[in-house]
């Protein structure tokens, strides 16, 4: 018994020595936290798992992120003349020794999947004068492509990639869009990667911008930047309303006036670039200005709405047909064209070699002239060529 209890004062004394060395050296053993109150007692919502918060896009935003892409570009260009080429001793003790030099300049954009087969859309500004062009896919891939074909006069393009498994964009109905109609823009602004942004639209049938030949605009306040172009404008529904393509902005980023190119129009010149390499219009041969109050009084002409004519180009449609400069258009083939938007699209629609009855006003006598309709001449570099 002695012997137990001497075994049992020992054991408190090591007991007691270790918690006194363990309070010196390592404090933080002894330290027992009971459970914390919380500071602020908060709330949670209990939402369903996966349905999405109230004035949310993001059903539409996932369904038409995979089928837009970023594209990259690059071309070689000449590199400025030196200044002293142009110094006559540094030519007299050198001559012409030095080379033409060349640097190569690369750009960014954004495009749409438009079919599985690896067709693809974009703007003609993004691909012109390309010597490479890659596209990278939401999913990581990237391809070479290859310029398809292109329409300088509605800055479109389509190009193609030799790619298997493609997601694709379902094309929705622009001309059902109504001015406050909510809608997301989707690309690839200052190549920070693919980017959605937000706005209404604000605007529809923009024309006269001098952007394009061929001009129906959908205007937005969705933030559209440079690497925007080619991208989607998609609804509420993630389906294609149009194309991203210009902005207006005096700093070269969003001021809330962006422009898009109508899927009704980007359908009709891709189906022509896929199947023909190209886009065929019909041609008139005139030059043309919207008529209004100011215009009637300045030429003396009676007030009426149509397209004046302003100009006609020797030997060209109009020209064999007798139509001359001062000629009001009202219509063709018993259509009223309003202005010269109008007159313009319904033109480059009419087939080359078919037959119209345009409606004529020569001072204030109406009649109806039989013109054959011509192929519209490829748009020049410097210039714009009649309609």
């Amino acid at each position: 018994m002695k012997k137990l209890w001497l075994m049992f004062a020992q054991f408190v004394t090591l007991f007691v020595a270790a918690l006194l060395v363990a309070s010196v050296f390592k404090p933080e053993w002894l330290q027992f936290r009971a459970p914390q109150a919380p500071v602020v007692v908060t709330q949670h919502a209990a939402e369903p798992a996966g349905k999405a918060p109230a004035a949310s896009y993001r059903a539409a935003a996932k369904k038409a992120m995979p089928a837009v892409v970023n594209i990259y570009t690059s071309k070689e260009v000449r590199a400025p003349r030196h200044p002293l080429m142009d110094d006559p001793l540094f030519r007299r003790f050198f001559g012409n020794q030095l080379p033409n030099q060349t640097q190569r300049v690369s750009s960014l954009g954004s495009g749409v999947i438009v079919s599985s087969e690896g067709y693809i859309l974009t703007n003609h500004h993004v691909v012109a004068a390309a010597d490479e062009i890659e596209v990278a896919l939401a999913d990581g891939r990237t391809a070479p492509a290859k310029i398809v074909g292109s329409d300088p006069e509605t800055d479109l393009a389509v190009i193609r990639v030799d790619l298997k498994n493609l997601p694709s964009i379902t094309f929705g109905n622009a001309d059902k869009m109504e001015v406050g109609d909510v809608v997301l823009a989707i690309g690839n602004p200052f190549g920070v990667g693919q980017t959605v942004t937000m706005g209404i639209v604000s605007a529809l049938g923009r024309s006269h911008l001098g952007i394009n030949t061929f001009e129906n605009f959908i205007q937005t306040d969705a933030p559209i930047n440079p690497g925007n172009s080619g991208g989607a404008l998609v609804d509420t529904s993630g389906n294609l309303v149009g194309i991203n393509s210009a902005i207006f902005s005096k700093s070269g980023g969003s001021q809330g006036i962006g422009f898009a190119i109508p899927e009704s129009l980007v359908k009709q010149v891709m189906e022509q670039i896929i199947k023909h390499g190209s886009v065929t219009r019909g041609w008139l041969g005139v030059s043309m200005r919207d008529m209004n109050p100011e215009t009637a009084q300045a030429f003396n002409l009676p007030n009426i709405t149509g397209t004046l004519v302003i100009g006609v180009l020797r030997n060209g449609p109009a020209d064999r047909a007798n139509i001359q400069p001062g000629d009001i258009i009202t219509g063709i083939n018993g259509k009223a064209l309003p202005n010269s938007a109008a007159a313009l699209a319904y033109i480059a629609d009419l087939a080359p070699g078919a037959q119209a009855q345009v409606s004529v006003v020569r001072k204030t006598k109406e009649s109806k002239v039989p013109v054959t309709i011509a192929k519209r001449p490829p748009l020049p570099r410097n210039g714009e060529e009649a309609p």
